[in-house]
Formats: C-alpha cells, sequence, structure tokens
C-alpha cells in the first residue's frame, strides 16, 4: 500500500491530507494518480466508497496553477444535487491551504443565485448536467479555459437520461482537454459515449465491473407491490439504532 508521502506533494496539498488524517492511498487513487497526472484520458472502473473522489482530485488539484481567469479551468460532473455538495465538501477540505474557488451547481434552487456565483469567478466547477446545460444555454458558463473533464457514475447519469445534456456539455468544451470518467459498471451506452469523446484512454479498474464492495453488506427484502414496499421502507426507518444514516435510491 502506497503511502501519499511519496508522492512528493506540493506542501499545501500535503497539510490539507495530513489535517484529514489521510496517510496511505486506496488501489484506486494508486493506479489513477500517475495516469491523471500524465495528462492521458483515463476510465475508471470503481464503486462508491473506494476513494475515487480523492483518486482524481489529487493529481488534478497537484497539477492546478494559479490562473487569472473568471472561467473555470476544471468540470466535475455528478448525478445528483446531493453528490455536488459532498464532492464540493472534500475539494474544499483536500484544498484547504491552496487558494482555489470551488463552484458547486444543481437544479431546485434559484439558478439566478448560480448564475451570479459563476460570474464572480470559479476555478473548479461540480454540477449535475442538467443544470450545467442550463446555465450554458443562458451563456453564463464558458468552458473554454476548461481543460480538465471529469464525468464521475456516468452509468448513474445515463441511467437519469441525461445524455442529451451530456452530448451537449462536450461539444462547448475545448477538442484540447483530459477526459476522467468513473463507473461501478461498462454498459453499450457507456462504451458509445466514450468512443465519441474521449481519445485512446487508458482503463484502470479495481474490480470486475459491477462488483459490490467487500465492506458493504447488501440484504434484499421482496415485497408484492408499491404499497408494501413503501410501509417497509417506513418501518425500516423507524429503527433509529440499526439506521442512523440512511440515504433511499429510487428512480
Amino acid at each position: 500500500m502506497k503511502h501519499f508521502e511519496e508522492l512528493n506533494l506540493a506542501t499545501p496539498l500535503r497539510n490539507g491530507l495530513n489535517d484529514l488524517g489521510f496517510t496511505t492511498m486506496t488501489p484506486i487513487q494508486e493506479q489513477a494518480f500517475p495516469v491523471i497526472l500524465s495528462g492521458k484520458d483515463m476510465i475508471g472502473i470503481a464503486q462508491t466508497g473506494t476513494g475515487k473522489t480523492l483518486g482524481y482530485m489529487l493529481p488534478l488539484l497537484h497539477e492546478l496553477k494559479y490562473a487569472d481567469t473568471l472561467d473555470p479551468r476544471m468540470l466535475i460532473l455528478v448525478p445528483t444535487r446531493e453528490l455536488v455538495v459532498q464532492v464540493v465538501e472534500q475539494i474544499e477540505a483536500y484544498a484547504a491551504y491552496i487558494n482555489v474557488r470551488v463552484l458547486g451547481v444543481y437544479g431546485g434552487t434559484n439558478i439566478n443565485t448560480q448564475k451570479k456565483a459563476v460570474t464572480d469567478g470559479v476555478d473548479i466547477i461540480v454540477a449535475t448536467p442538467g443544470r450545467l446545460y442550463d446555465l450554458i444555454v443562458a451563456q453564463t458558463v464558458r468552458l473554454k479555459n476548461c481543460k480538465k473533464v471529469v464525468i464521475d457514475e456516468v452509468d448513474v447519469m445515463l441511467d437519469l437520461g441525461f445524455r442529451f445534456q451530456l452530448t451537449n456539455i462536450f461539444d462547448h468544451l475545448p477538442l484540447k482537454r483530459q477526459n476522467i470518467m468513473f463507473s461501478a459498471t461498462m454498459t453499450d451506452q457507456i462504451e458509445d459515449f466514450i468512443k465519441s469523446y474521449f481519445f485512446n484512454p487508458e482503463k484502470v479498474s479495481v474490480a470486475v465491473s459491477g462488483t459490490r464492495l467487500e465492506n458493504i453488506e447488501q440484504t434484499c427484502y421482496p415485497v408484492e407491490n408499491f404499497y408494501t414496499k413503501a410501509n417497509l421502507l417506513m418501518d425500516l426507518l423507524t429503527d433509529e439504532e440499526e439506521f442512523k444514516k440512511s440515504a433511499c435510491f429510487c428512480r
């Protein structure tokens, strides 16, 4: 297992990791670091819980230099507003000693507030495809300086029907850029997207596509209909000892 101190990171970035108590790298972090640092396009097969956010942000922050521009230079796309908030918090923690402006944009909130935040200047924008597309159409976000693009949990994005927005977002990006993609599974739809927008990507995989994490226990409850499902869910969530923190995923 490789240690972060072996990477010869810049002092401010190393201080941020020390504050978080990070010492050793996970497999996806160790494998992704040299590939992303090389500037190559990369496809990562990794599930949530493997440390992939730090896996792609560590080399990107290590290479990020100061630039006097208002437009974003790095784009992180995630499928849900909850993930936008989570990723922004993580980036701010990693970059606690770095002068970098991070902004999260997602639907369900006042778009005018987000427009102003974008025009005030941002280095890294973390967004859901739908809201970012709205901001592009409104000519608020300009991606001409965005040379680093990460699509996290692309399988979930495509399942949610964001193919149209993703395609249009990529059409507004500069031709010379580094593309980084993470997914827990690899489908024909994802393969088609890779062929359209990635250039000779290197694949990094820490598990067979679709494999569950060893530290996650899965349980299935067969139910007769929607009402039974809803009642069972409510019954489970009332057990605050067993379910202290819960997230419910649905179509």
